[in-house]
């Protein structure tokens, strides 16, 4: 749009769709990113690109072209590379970058929590830990436990993964949120020894970490990757203050 200053927003959480919508609102033109690894992605308000920008020197190249005014990164705690990317390609650009994340989560009493820095560090975790695997980490990371042989695996993924997989497993196709009464059922029907999930905070899927409480299992936790150095709010509301700001500047 010629004559207007863009407001580029990466994601694909529900935080990224709050903020478009709240941006909106505000009467700003807001573009939300998505990556597309998804097939079928809940989309937010207002205009949409999906896939890559070709890397950091891409990613300058659109903010310059499109005359873009701020940056707000809003994806998955676990998107590494387009966190880098973003980091790098503003800084090129001249353009301010704001970290959009949600809050970890924290471990309570009753919870047996077992934290490692990796799903390779989780498959061999679970080898000692149970016999009946629930993975939750999401379809890319299905392959570090190929090599798991004698544990039985119900994976939960949005989309259907690629191998490879472990020998043993069962595919669960299903989107959150999720509710404790439903996950403590799936936990019991499947006779679910060990839970293994990423540190993706939020509510969306708490509740099976409340379930695996409640059935006294074991929870794998993968901690969240270094990101880099970038002014970071935790919610929508800092996030739209921190935009007004800058387009107030």
């Amino acid at each position: 749009m010629a004559g207007v200053r863009t407001v580029l927003v990466l994601g694909g959480t529900a935080e990224a769709r709050a903020l478009a919508a709240g941006l909106l609102e505000r009467g700003v033109f807001v573009v939300s990113s998505l990556a597309g690894r998804v097939a079928n992605p809940k989309l937010p308000a207002g205009e949409v690109r999906i896939g890559g920008f070709g890397g950091p020197d891409g990613l300058a190249a659109w903010l310059t072209g499109h005359d873009v005014a701020a940056v707000v990164d809003a994806t998955h705690p676990f998107a590494e590379r387009i966190g880098a990317s973003a980091a790098a390609a503003t800084r090129t650009a001249g353009v301010p970058l704001l970290r959009l994340q949600r809050p970890g989560w924290r471990q309570g009493p009753g919870d047996d929590w077992h934290w490692v820095d990796s799903l390779d560090e989780a498959a061999t975790l679970v080898e000692g830990l149970g016999e009946r695997v629930f993975l939750t980490s999401g379809r890319q990371g299905l392959s570090a436990f190929a090599r798991c042989t004698r544990q039985w695996f119900l994976a939960r993924c949005v989309d259907p993964p690629a191998p490879p997989l472990p020998p043993k497993i069962e595919i669960l196709l299903d989107r959150g949120p999720y509710h404790v009464a439903g996950e403590s059922a799936l936990i019991r029907d499947h006779r679910i020894d060990v839970l293994v999930t990423k540190d993706s905070g939020g509510t969306m899927t708490t509740a099976k970490l409340v379930a695996a409480r409640e059935c006294g299992i074991p929870v794998v936790v993968v901690r969240r990757p270094r990101r880099p150095d970038t002014p970071t709010v935790e919610d929508v509301p800092s996030a739209l203050e921190w935009v007004s700001a800058m387009l107030g500047a």
